[in-house]
């Protein structure tokens, strides 16, 4: 990883940066396995190889490709970041022993949530009980900072108002002229979602859940963008059905809570959602789960829509010889 970040540092070819980052993160995901932290580690690969990848490439074909030279080291940030850095490691001193029983960590909740959440909850996924029902206020917020982030990148790159005929002609400049890719991604796409479909309602059962499940969605429509254009990724799915889902998904969310204090409990109990409690946490814990996947695949979804409607509406000779060259 450090060999990694390094090179990145080093390059001034934006497209290789771009690359070797969803490398940094797939290596970063690894570490996460090994470290039996399966649920970040999925998460990591999802956002850091998978869509952050996707929105980097789209956000490069309104820019350059290239850095702009610099001459000499910028001192001021350099130092910055080495005392930073020194900072950091002093800070790991003070930390128990990777593994240690007696570490603070292990004698607060852990040991409630390990010995009871079975019981209390009823899932086998000890990760999602804890995330959305013993923390299900942080998740909430969570959700919120999310719905937060998107209306704020909207408000920073704008809405895209284009016409339908300027969409139609955005949508030529795609990759669908490219049988290789049009194939392939046709193949690609249909398992994608299903294995979306699959996160998100297996997440009370394995690693996974509403975020992940979000994110592998807007993967799988974000390709589909890429090759066959964003005006045909629009007939398929609006602009306004996704601008309306970063909204609902936390909609979704909170009126779970207040159900739940409708029916004579505290919000985001959802025990009183059932006659057999644990059958009202998993009720729960699925709907608050699909408010978290409808809300970050929309949220992606929109924030391509409106960085694709940047770029350039039609393809130049001299693009197009480059394109040919670059694949």
């Amino acid at each position: 990883m450090a060999v990694t970040a390094l090179t990145m540092a080093h390059l001034r070819n934006l497209f290789g940066v771009v690359m070797l980052s969803g490398v940094f993160s797939l290596q970063a995901a690894a570490l996460y396995v090994a470290l039996d932290a399966v649920d970040v580690a999925f998460t990591e690969a999802a956002v850091g190889a998978g869509i952050s990848t996707l929105l980097m490439l789209s956000a490069l074909a309104i820019t350059s490709s290239m850095e702009k030279s610099r001459k000499g080291v910028s001192k001021g940030p350099l130092a910055l970041a080495v005392l930073t850095g020194v900072l950091l490691i002093y800070a790991t001193f003070d930390m128990p022993v990777y593994g240690d029983p007696n570490a603070p960590i292990h004698q607060h909740v852990a040991l409630h949530y390990i010995k009871n959440s079975g019981q209390e909850i009823g899932i086998p996924n000890i990760v999602t009980s804890v995330l959305a029902s013993y923390r299900g206020y942080d998740t909430l917020g969570e959700v919120t900072v999310i719905f937060t982030a998107a209306a704020g990148v909207l408000a920073v790159i704008g809405r895209n108002r284009r016409s339908r005929g300027k969409d139609k002609k955005n949508g030529e400049k795609s990759m669908k002229f490219k049988s290789v890719l049009r194939v392939t991604s046709k193949l690609l796409i249909p398992p994608i979602l299903l294995f979306a479909l699959y996160v998100q309602f297996h997440g009370d059962y394995g690693p996974g859940g509403g975020f992940q499940a979000g994110v592998i969605f807007a993967s799988a429509m974000i390709l589909y963008a890429l090759i066959f254009g964003v005006g045909n990724a629009r007939q398929a799915i609006p602009a306004w059905v996704t601008r309306s889902g970063i909204a609902l998904g936390v909609l979704l969310y909170a009126g779970v809570g207040i159900a739940s204090m409708l029916m004579g409990g505290s919000f985001l109990n959802y025990s009183v959602l059932a006659s057999e409690p644990t059958l009202g946490q998993l009720i729960g814990i699925n709907l608050i789960e699909l408010g978290v996947g409808v809300t970050v695949a929309s949220a992606m979804v929109t924030i391509y829509y409106n960085f694709a409607a940047k770029a350039p509406e039609e393809w130049t000779p001299e693009e197009e010889e480059e394109s040919e060259g670059d694949l």
